[in-house]
């Protein structure tokens, strides 16, 4: 599942429980993805269709096994959700300038196709 609120918005994490209907425990695992060991509402997470062979409240070491097992990082990374995404946070990130420059190169684009 991706995070879609909150301090991990952005980062991938695996649902091993559901609390009750609203909320789920997730872990990351943390040296994987960053996300720690806590519950989640459900509003404030999006699945994904990439899925891990884990047990339900799986630990750590098993959690990582099974991610690099599944290569879900070079799956997500490869994903046009996940480019889209890297693509917003390289544009927020832009200067004034840099935004000029996109511009130009635009109107240059656009005048090599006339």
């Amino acid at each position: 599942a991706l995070v879609n609120y909150g301090p991990d918005k952005g980062k991938l994490c695996t649902i091993i429980d559901v609390v009750d209907e609203n909320r789920v425990l997730v872990d990351g695992p943390v040296s994987v993805t960053g996300v720690h060991h806590q519950a989640i509402s459900l509003k404030r997470l999006a699945l994904t269709e990439y899925k891990v062979a884990a047990l339900r409240n799986a630990r750590q070491k098993a959690l990582i096994a099974a991610w690099e097992e599944a290569d879900v990082m070079s799956k997500w990374q490869a994903s046009t959700w996940a480019k889209k995404i890297e693509n917003k946070k390289k544009r927020a990130a832009m200067s004034d300038f840099d935004r000029f420059e996109v511009m130009l190169a635009k109107k240059k684009r656009t005048a090599a196709m006339k």
